[in-house]
């Protein structure tokens, strides 16, 4: 790929390069990922946006005792490269590959595992703080990208670690946004920042002119400086929140321009306290396609690099039809509103912003306080509908419990992404949201088989006078499933009969267990499978007469078993004292890796055929393997 590229051996290689040999990594780095991602997927624009900052933080640290943390993480790609896996990125979110984020399983120089947002410096944190109590002696970086200083969690920590005084650096990736345009008050406060550059290339110059003058150089700087802090709170402000907290805040400066980052890393480094770094990038830098719609490039299918197009065409989504509909419902009904936390593309949300630009609210990464503003909407008599991944649903889980559900206000979740998600692996999978919902009080908890049902289940959840949750995966769920009925409160669906066995599958599994139950044919054995589309309330009545007659029952979820439907079922029939034969499939109680969904529902045995073989298996017949 390229001649510095291929010569490295190890992270420390780089630091015998030139400031120009440097630059032409760079760019061979850039070739190269988008080569990786054009062929397995992944995020590009945060990456390119990070190059020449990774190089510099490689520069100037030693990751085999430095601890570099990447909030979120999906902007690690060059760090990876760096520190060994350049090959490994080969097969970039594939099963078994290398993972798109950092994983403290898969390299020593990967100091902390993330995937969501707004760790950073919570973590760096934690590590400082080990590391004085131990005189380590090592630094610690936190690279926060723009978009993770709307969630809250930043905050917490910067107050903590400004308060403490210990040396730690944090490193601002200003590129403007996240995987959307950012919102919010720090969004207009970066703004103001970026607007200041030339205030502080005149503040350095005239500390370095002034304080030569022999003998009253220093006391002018010194007065001067007193003078700076007083104007900078009202005319421009660089970094006074920051400062305020404990930072020493250097800044706004170009993030592509290696030697200046390499000098001020060093900077901050020998500074010995609280330092944050603020770094302008560009998001999808050199890739032109990813330059003009870093949104579209940020999570990327792959595509052809020549055109920038997807190798597949995209198909209507769950989240499409799910936006749609609410759409629909809100052109009749003024009370509907929708909110989002960062995610209005990823949910489908864009069209409703158009259509209803007062009703929806983007609230920046922050599901906390969207959960509890979204209590405040239902409690003042609106009706919003929360769309979130569920994998971030899991962030707000004393909002949803304490202010939603124990208030039974009817606030809608549209909890997307809800099972396996593929390629992004572990942090990503939305397979606890069962559990976690399911004991929590005056909550429904539905999940659609088809898209028919997931528009029926929206008309269902405006008519519920308490909070409510929908949830589907990844993907695009069929139009409508045969002998599936109208979706009635609290009530399953019976899709096809059969005397030696009963499945009672929820949402997507519903068209595996069909499958299922085709292949188990062939074998002799014929299931009544049972669309579960309500996973609570359950339905007692139909659930009592399928235990009465004796014969083995199985449950498939795309949620882990542990507290899921599964669960869910056993203890009902448990407290009813009916005697039982059951079987939950589910996902086990153990990391799910990344790789592509269907690869992963086989090796969790949630394929058709697996499902297929868990039943002979557990009716003691034979398998063909």
């Amino acid at each position: 790929m390229g001649e510095l590229l291929d010569g490295l051996k190890s992270p420390e290689d780089i630091k015998k390069l030139t400031m120009k040999q440097l630059a032409a990594l760079s760019e061979e780095m850039r070739q190269y990922i988008i080569n990786c991602v054009s062929k397995n997927g992944g995020h590009l624009s945060s990456n390119l946006g990070v190059i020449e900052l990774t190089v510099a933080l490689h520069y100037v640290f030693n990751t085999e005792k430095d601890r570099i943390i990447w909030d979120v993480g999906h902007q690690s790609y060059a760090h990876k490269i760096l520190t060994g896996r350049k090959d490994a990125m080969l097969s970039l979110r594939k099963a078994d590959g290398c993972s798109g984020f950092p994983r403290i399983r898969e390299s020593k120089h990967d100091a902390f595992g993330t995937g969501h947002s707004s760790t950073a410096i919570s973590a760096a944190l934690g590590m400082a703080r080990a590391r004085d109590i131990s005189g380590s002696g090592y630094s610690v970086v936190a690279v926060v990208g723009d978009g993770s200083m709307t969630g809250g969690m930043c905050y917490e920590a910067l107050n903590d670690a400004g308060h403490v005084k210990t040396p730690l650096i944090v490193v601002l990736n200003d590129n403007e946004m996240s995987i959307e345009q950012n919102v919010g008050g720090m969004t207009r406060y970066l703004n103001k920042l970026r607007a200041a550059k030339r205030y502080n290339r005149f503040k350095e110059g005239f500390a370095k002119v002034v304080g030569r003058v022999p003998l009253i150089g220093k006391n002018i700087v010194k007065a001067a400086e007193k003078l700076r802090n007083r104007i900078k709170y009202f005319i421009v402000m660089p970094g006074v929140i920051f400062e305020q907290l404990g930072f020493t805040y250097l800044g706004p400066m170009d993030g592509h321009d290696l030697p200046f980052l390499i000098e001020e890393l060093k900077r901050a480094r020998d500074l010995q306290r609280p330092v944050l770094l603020h770094v302008i990038t560009k998001k999808g830098k050199g890739y032109s396609f990813a330059e003009d719609s870093p949104e579209k490039y940020h999570g990327i299918a792959p595509f052809y690099v020549e055109t920038g197009e997807e190798l597949n065409e995209s198909q209507r989504t769950n989240s499409m039809v799910f936006a749609e509909k609410l759409a629909g419902m809100a052109a009749r009904d003024k009370r509907i509103v929708a909110i989002t936390a960062a995610m209005p593309r990823g949910t489908g949300l864009l069209r409703f912003q158009e259509l209803f630009p007062k009703r929806y609210f983007d609230v920046g990464i922050a599901e906390e306080h969207a959960a509890t503003m979204a209590a405040g909407l239902a409690a003042a008599g609106m009706r919003p509908y929360f769309a979130v991944y569920s994998t971030f649903l899991q962030r707000a889980y004393d909002q949803v419990l304490h202010d939603v559900c124990l208030q039974k206000l009817p606030v809608v979740f549209i909890i997307d992404r809800a099972g396996i998600v593929g390629e992004d692996g572990e942090t990503h999978h939305g397979i606890y949201d069962i559990s976690f919902l399911r004991h929590m009080p005056n909550i429904t908890i539905m999940s659609p088989a088809d898209l028919n049902e997931l528009q029926s289940m929206m008309e269902l959840s405006l008519a519920l006078e308490g909070p409510s949750a929908i949830r589907y995966s990844r993907g695009c769920l069929p139009e409508r499933i045969p002998e599936n009925n109208e979706a009635e409160y609290g009530k399953w669906s019976r899709l096809c009969e059969g005397e030696d066995a009963f499945i009672l599958a929820t949402g997507r599994m519903v068209g595996n267990a069909l499958n299922a139950a085709d292949i188990l044919k062939s074998h002799g054995i014929r299931c009544t499978v049972i669309n579960a589309r309500f996973i609570k309330p359950l339905d007692e009545e139909m659930l009592q007469s399928i235990a009465q007659k004796g014969k083995p029952v199985f449950t498939v979820e795309e949620n882990t078993e542990k507290g899921g439907f599964g669960s869910a079922i056993g203890e009902y029939l448990d407290s009813c004292g009916i005697d039982h034969r059951l079987c939950s499939i589910g996902l086990p109680d153990t990391i799910i890796m990344h790789g592509s969904s269907g690869t992963l529902l086989d090796k969790a045995g949630l394929s058709s055929q697996k499902i297929a073989q868990s039943v002979l298996e557990h009716m003691g017949r034979k398998t063909n393997g």
